[in-house]
């Protein structure tokens, strides 16, 4: 194989008017988050997504702060979330005061496993948080049921997810309030950003004061409530309408990186690879994800670490919300075992992912894959 050079797990791609729009932000001087391109971002995302309202942020951690918040969960409430996810999700519901009361995730999509929802809600549950994994989302009708019989909100959290379909309805879409994270891995990148969606008008207004600390209307300086500083700046929000330009190409080069590691690596022996679709979603590969077999003597950070060698980047799984120390050093989860999160998180891991990185670069990868095991 020839020499390709060290293989990073992610390179975003910037290949269209994003040099042309910040030039614009530049030479007109509306750098800010005063401009016309926030606008512009929040009203052609909103549109994409088929939600009526969009809230431009910071980034997709304090779009989740700021959701919960909107929806007036507080002290002593319940959010339902999945263990096996980013430490965003439950920071949100601890720094809102709440209790977050994790599931388990299903084997095969990696997903919260929803048949386990309902035996987790009590009278002090308020809210379910979906958060889409991967490439794939929640199985979103059970749990919208569970959530509609209970009378509960429903966060969507799509960081990894733009432009993903449930049979045929857009991830985001679907609960009451849902969030978004342009990271530079993201489908659509801003460098760092993030995107509130919802239709309900006083939600928006609510998520449209915590944005922006809560002035009072008519009274700039004098505040009710204590907000945030969660303001995007218009060369971000130039960015962002450059990449969601250019969101379909992009959505077809990570299914064909999908593709690529599928062809290479389906059928061995003590690797299992993401599903290429479910009976109600196509599988869009915001990364491509792997976890070891029981029998491999070999874990995730070994694999890693041996695929370094080799020049090929990766990126753990998530470490389970049960056990991250400092939620346990507060007082939650105690006595938790969710079995299938812990052990992907210590089997799995994902590979060169980057909608930057050259297809030959991803073949390479997938070779070294097969080498190794």
């Amino acid at each position: 194989m020839a020499d390709t050079g060290f293989i990073p797990v992610n390179e975003p791609l910037l290949d269209g008017n994003e040099k042309r729009y910040l030039d614009e932000c530049v030479d007109t001087g509306w750098i800010s988050s005063v401009g016309p391109f926030v606008r512009r971002f929040e009203e052609m995302f909103a549109g994409y997504v088929g939600c009526r309202h969009a809230v431009a942020v910071t980034n997709g951690t304090t779009a989740l702060e700021a959701s919960v918040r909107a929806l007036g969960i507080g002290e002593g409430d319940e959010v339902i979330i999945p263990s096996f996810t980013i430490i965003s999700c439950a920071a949100a519901v601890v720094r809102n005061s709440a209790v977050p009361v994790v599931v388990d995730c299903d084997p095969v999509t990696w997903n919260m496993d929803v048949s386990k929802i309902e035996e987790c809600v009590t009278e002090r549950t308020k809210a379910i948080m979906a958060v889409h994994i991967y490439g794939l989302p929640v199985d979103m009708d059970p749990l919208l049921d569970v959530a509609k019989r209970h009378g509960l909100f429903v966060i969507e959290d799509c960081a990894q997810a733009i432009g993903l379909r449930y049979k045929g309805r857009m991830c985001g879409a679907m609960g009451d309030i849902s969030t978004f994270s342009f990271y530079p891995n993201k489908h659509v990148t801003t460098g760092e950003g993030g995107m509130i969606l919802m239709d309900d008008d006083s939600l928006a207004k609510r998520c449209e004061s915590f944005r922006d600390l809560c002035f009072k209307p008519g009274e700039r300086f004098v505040h009710d409530e204590l907000g945030w500083n969660l303001r995007m700046t218009n060369m971000q929000a130039a960015l962002g309408v450059a990449q969601l330009e250019r969101l379909e190409e992009h959505l077809e080069r990570k299914r064909r990186i999908g593709r690529i590691y599928q062809e290479a690596l389906g059928g061995m022996e003590g690797l299992q690879l993401p599903p290429p679709r479910m009976d109600y979603a196509e599988n869009l590969y915001w990364v491509f994800g792997v976890v070891l077999d029981d029998s491999m003597e070999m874990d995730a950070k070994g694999a890693m670490a041996a695929l370094r060698e080799k020049g090929v980047g990766t990126r753990p799984f998530f470490w389970p919300m049960h056990e991250q120390p400092v939620l346990r050093d507060m007082g939650f989860f105690e006595g938790e075992s969710l079995l299938v999160s812990e052990r992907i998180a210590r089997r799995g891991f994902y590979l060169p992912s980057g909608l930057g990185t050259p297809l030959e670069q991803i073949a390479a990868a997938a070779e070294v894959v097969k080498e190794l095991f």
